[in-house]
């Protein structure tokens, strides 16, 4: 068996959502979650298939996002995989629609961090063992760390 990891490549401003889901539909699923959760949402999504055709499925209201989500499942390779790329949109604002999908099995991660994927290669496929989300950490956060965390959740509106 061998094991590398994948990068996914994304421009830095877009925020990515990368898991795994069981079923043909799951594009179709994916979609509709994602449009009813944030009216006009700019977004691109692939689902690699298991079995059957074995196809990457892709969807989208930004084909250019659809198309780099396609191309960067096709790198990584594992069966059952989903990679949603959001323009103008965070993960938070849609995570809770995307659980609630039935084919979703789990989300590895949702960032706009640089990501790489760990895959384990073996002679019937390839798996996801995890990801590598964005870098280390560096140590625990002091007072003046914690008012700029609630200053930028201020900033973006997450909080009064």
């Amino acid at each position: 068996m061998e094991i590398k990891t994948i990068k996914i490549e994304k421009p830095d401003e877009v925020n990515l959502i990368f898991g795994q889901a069981h079923f043909i539909k799951t594009v179709e699923d994916l979609y509709e979650a994602l449009v009813s959760a944030v009216p006009n949402l700019k977004f691109g999504l692939a689902f690699a298939e298991a079995s059957g055709p074995g196809l990457i499925r892709g969807e989208g209201t930004d084909k250019k996002l659809v198309a780099l989500a396609g191309k960067n499942l096709k790198r990584i390779g594992c069966g059952h995989a989903f990679l949603i790329f959001l323009k103008e949109a965070y993960p938070i604002n849609v995570l809770n629609s995307i659980k609630q999908v039935s084919e979703v099995c789990q989300i590895f991660c949702a960032t706009a961090n640089p990501v790489q994927v760990v895959v384990a290669k073996a002679k019937t496929g390839r798996a996801v063992l995890g990801v590598i989300d964005g870098a280390s950490p560096k140590g625990m956060e002091g007072k003046r760390d914690q008012k700029e965390r609630q200053k930028l959740l201020r900033h973006f509106g997450y909080k009064l």
